[in-house]
């Protein structure tokens, strides 16, 4: 009798057991940071995807967030084995590190991983590498149709999303792109950071990221634009994109940390909390830390 007892007991507590691993079982996130560009504290993509993956590591949260160190794209694919998310940050266009492996990408997004875009990542080229962006993401930045003025962003209003929880309000003068391609009719998008542009970003002349006709309609009117959005995918995958993040030093900015923060947690499908996801306001130092060497002083 003792033995079928323990018996019993054995099997109920390893029944138990498995349930327990999978809900202690961390997320992988993977930020993929492209090459140095701009000069000091603008572009800083493998310091900002540092920082960034800094604080969701030491927000405890059920994640581990690994940054690749190659300049570009991942020299080791295995790097995204067991990805819930993969975040982009990085320059775009025609020179997207993603370019070349949107066949590598696309079944990940299939099958559920969360693909994020930051900053000059969220442009790609029409075509086939604009289309997976709006399968992955729902937008994307497209030459002679999007524009990237420097402006003072005042975002007064933020909808209910679990990505802008614990978000207040904010202002940041950086370079906010706008005037997204987004999927016909916004199907599955919901935008997060919208604002009206000063008429002065919309004058530019034609140009590839100046200016266009559409963008210049728009004079006079008012017009909200999206600089942050994100997106439910066919398959349940998710998706973001934030024009954001052009100057690295706003990422001191308490609420644009968190709702970056909160939206990364988002698409690897963990649970945002009630207060969004805390971090502490980080310091100058840990603010330069991993940034590109700063230029020599003037003699």
């Amino acid at each position: 009798m003792r033995m079928i007892l323990a018996l019993v007991l054995v099997g109920l507590l390893g029944g138990v057991a498995p349930a327990q691993d999978k809900a202690q079982e961390k997320k992988k996130i993977v930020f993929v940071a492209g090459g140095p560009s701009h000069g000091y504290g603008d572009h800083e993509h493998l310091g900002g995807c540092m920082l960034l993956a800094k604080c969701l590591n030491e927000s405890g949260l059920p994640v581990e967030c690994v940054v690749t160190k190659d300049n570009g794209w991942p020299k080791d694919p295995s790097v995204f084995d067991g990805a819930a998310a993969i975040v982009m940050y990085s320059d775009g266009g025609g020179g997207h590190m993603v370019n070349k492996h949107v066949a590598e990408v696309d079944p990940l997004a299939k099958k559920g991983v969360g693909i994020g875009a930051i900053h000059y990542a969220v442009e790609t080229v029409a075509g086939d590498p604009g289309k997976a962006f709006l399968a992955w993401m729902g937008g994307y930045f497209e030459m002679n149709w999007s524009v990237n003025p420097h402006w003072k962003a005042k975002f007064e209003k933020l909808p209910e999303h679990p990505v802008t929880r614990g978000v207040k309000p904010f202002e940041t003068n950086d370079e906010w792109y706008y005037h997204m391609r987004f999927r016909d009719d916004m199907k599955g998008v919901t935008p997060i950071l919208s604002a009206v542009p000063p008429d002065s970003t919309r004058q530019g002349k034609d140009g590839t990221h100046s200016g266009n006709p559409a963008v210049r309609a728009e004079i006079g009117k008012n017009t909200p634009e999206h600089m942050m959005w994100v997106s439910e995918n066919e398959g349940g995958g998710r998706g973001f994109g934030f024009t954001g993040g052009h100057a690295h030093f706003n990422w001191k900015n308490d609420d644009q940390r968190k709702l970056m923060l909160n939206a990364i947690v988002w698409i690897a499908k963990i649970e945002v909390p009630a207060d969004g996801v805390a971090s502490k306001t980080p310091t100058q130092e840990e603010l330069e830390a991993n940034l590109k060497p700063k230029p020599a002083p003037k003699k």
